[in-house]
């Protein structure tokens, strides 16, 4: 599992190394790229930091969901590929049933008292879903799947880190099963996006 922590983060980093590359060749990425990747790049940072206690976890793994759902739900409406709407499709129900189930397991983890699920999205997290709103429709489509890479790979981060090391037995199986569902994603992202998507992140 450490492993699998150590690639995330090594992955996230060369995505942002990679958008460097393209801004220094005077190459514009899709819709702020380089922005997206940065500020992921800061998540995963305090996802391996602050992951292990439920007080920060479970408001992390809620933003990301609340984040995850937005993204996805304005990828239906601009996605031009069937496929990208598929995923966000998939997206949606899954970070749905993971956000319900985290929620559901508070009381049982007599966290209900001490852990306040936030209502809205951070600052950095709005401004990736900025980002999306504001591409058009001949760049959505790689926007939203070179976030969903780099997101994915911070949300894998923070669940995995948490179902091996976390303060709550009774929370650790779910970050482990939101984890199994992040990789999907993640497979499907990477699948969906091509050569194109690699291009990008190399």
């Amino acid at each position: 599992m450490k492993s699998m922590i150590l690639t995330a983060s090594a992955t996230a980093a060369l995505l942002l190394a990679g958008c460097q590359d393209n801004e220094d060749l005077g190459q514009t990425p899709p819709v702020n790229a380089v922005q997206d990747v940065a500020s992921t790049g800061v998540g995963m940072a305090s996802a391996v930091v602050g992951g292990l206690q439920a007080e920060t976890y479970v408001p992390a793994a809620h933003i990301a969901d609340m984040y995850e759902i937005r993204a996805a739900e304005i990828a239906l409406e601009k996605g031009q590929d069937a496929r990208v709407r598929e995923l966000a499709q998939m997206i949606i129900s899954d970070h749905r049933t993971m956000a319900s189930q985290m929620e559901a397991a508070l009381p049982q983890a007599q966290l209900e008292e001490n852990v306040t699920l936030p209502e809205q999205m951070d600052e950095r997290r709005q401004g990736m879903i900025d980002n999306l709103q504001a591409a058009s429709a001949d760049t959505f489509d790689l926007a939203y799947l070179h976030q969903q890479l780099a997101a994915h790979l911070e949300a894998l981060t923070l669940h995995s880190e948490y179902a091996e090391a976390g303060d709550s037995e009774v929370l650790k199986p779910i970050a482990a099963q939101a984890a199994e569902k992040i990789e999907k994603h993640l497979a499907m992202v990477r699948e969906v996006g091509g050569e194109e998507l690699e291009a990008m992140a190399n």
